[in-house]
């Protein structure tokens, strides 16, 4: 590959278009197909105005980014943060795109974000400016054209308000507009658990394949927002060690391992992990690189680069966030033989769930969340064996691999519908 600066490595379109390139390449897709699936359908950003607690008017920018709508609505989360930029909205819309491919469900990729300091805004700030914000992309989102989600900063409260402005324009109540919705106004049992059960789902299967031993195994989970801990409790019950667990101010270890249980508890009364007694504290770039089996990057882009890639010693990484390893990176975990679990597969848990809340919104009929959680194993565990088949048949990484069995779904819909062109 070629030398590319930091500033590029991290750039998180142009990282999802290195392997976009490279699996079509591997593919031989033929060029209509490739030109049309590089470039995603419609970009939306609006400015709008929202009134402060203060009385004054503050103005804000948001986008909406339709990736792809071949097999199905876009299906994509709405981040809120101060660093949210088209690039990276664009970038994982058209993650999710292959996301959904992978474990084959009947949805495209979308993505949406508000550039904000959510944690500096009231309760009622976030949810007026939600709300306008739903009102400016109105006529873009709906259960038959795109289906928001929870994100970065946003959860079901943002939903259920996003749900509700939808609604009130349209006359009568839309539960299916969004997913992650509150279970009594339409949302599923096990959504909020999701993402993190789907990676204990993919570890699971990633050690099944090595042939390595789940007890005792030990684990190094960066991010401890809805994901990561969630993914750290199921893990420590299914027999995993979790050594260490870090957040943007610092992290934790304990060789013994650290009892989630415990740590759960204490960050819900103290809003932080931080003076945890039943560990060390470590700080955060460390425990990246320390010794363990299973690291799990779970909280956002850009958290294994040229930088520290070199330095990792986990024997397997499953990819909790989206877009936690640049393509530089990837190179460099390769030629260490580290086994990697690529995002679009590893976190496709949540979007598998919010598929099954949107059924079970269009059906009118809710199902156990036994139910939803078997259905949801078996639809990963599949998807997992259908990746490790193509990695072995094209001689790729996992990460190619899903990437190849993704694009190729895509790009048969649209060879059956035909371009409209």
């Amino acid at each position: 590959m070629a030398t590319v600066s930091l500033e590029q490595e991290i750039n998180p379109w142009e990282a999802q278009e290195a392997r976009f390139d490279f699996a079509a390449r591997k593919l031989n897709l033929e060029e209509n197909l490739w030109k049309l699936l590089r470039t995603p359908q419609r970009e939306i950003i609006v400015h709008f105005p929202v009134t402060m607690d203060d009385g004054q008017v503050d103005m804000f920018t948001g986008f909406r980014v339709q990736h792809s709508i071949a097999r199905g609505p876009g299906k994509g989360g709405i981040r809120y943060s101060p660093d949210v930029t088209l690039n990276e909205v664009r970038a994982l819309a058209s993650w999710m795109t292959w996301k959904c491919a992978v474990v084959n469900i009947p949805f495209g990729g979308a993505k949406g974000g508000v550039i904000c300091e959510p944690k500096k805004m009231s309760q009622g700030e976030l949810e007026r400016m939600t709300r306008r914000y739903t009102s400016e992309i109105i006529d873009f989102i709906g259960p038959e054209k795109d289906v928001p989600a929870p994100d970065m900063n946003t959860d079901s409260q943002t939903m259920a308000w996003i749900m509700d402005t939808y609604s009130m324009h349209m006359g009568h109540t839309v539960t299916s507009v969004v997913t992650g919705k509150p279970v009594n106004i339409g949302g599923s049992r096990g959504r909020v658990e999701a993402t993190g059960h789907g990676i204990q789902v993919i570890c699971d299967e990633s050690m099944r394949y090595l042939k390595m031993n789940i007890d005792g195994c030990r684990v190094v989970i960066q991010g401890f927002g809805n994901v990561g801990s969630n993914a750290a409790r199921l893990m420590m019950e299914r027999g995993y060690k979790i050594i260490g667990v870090s957040e943007l101010e610092g992290g934790l270890s304990n060789p013994n391992g650290i009892d989630i249980h415990q740590l759960l508890e204490y960050k819900s009364r103290n809003n932080t992990i931080l003076g945890f007694r039943g560990a060390e504290p470590t700080p955060s770039e460390e425990l990246m690189v320390s010794d363990c089996e299973i690291l799990i990057p779970a909280a956002t882009e850009n958290m294994i680069t040229s930088r520290n890639a070199d330095q990792i010693r986990a024997r397997v990484i499953v990819e909790g966030a989206n877009g936690p390893t640049t393509a530089v990176a990837d190179e460099i975990l390769a030629k260490k033989r580290i086994f990697v679990m690529p995002d679009i597969l590893a976190n496709a848990g949540g979007v598998t769930a919010s598929y099954f809340e949107w059924v079970q919104d269009r059906q009118g009929y809710f199902w156990k969340e036994d139910l939803v959680n078997e259905r949801m194993e078996d639809i990963l565990r599949e998807s997992f064996d259908d990746v490790i088949r193509y990695a072995e048949a094209h001689n790729v990484n996992n990460r190619i691999a899903a990437y190849m069995l993704a694009i190729d779904r895509v790009a048969y819909t649209i060879r059956q519908r035909g371009i409209y062109a």
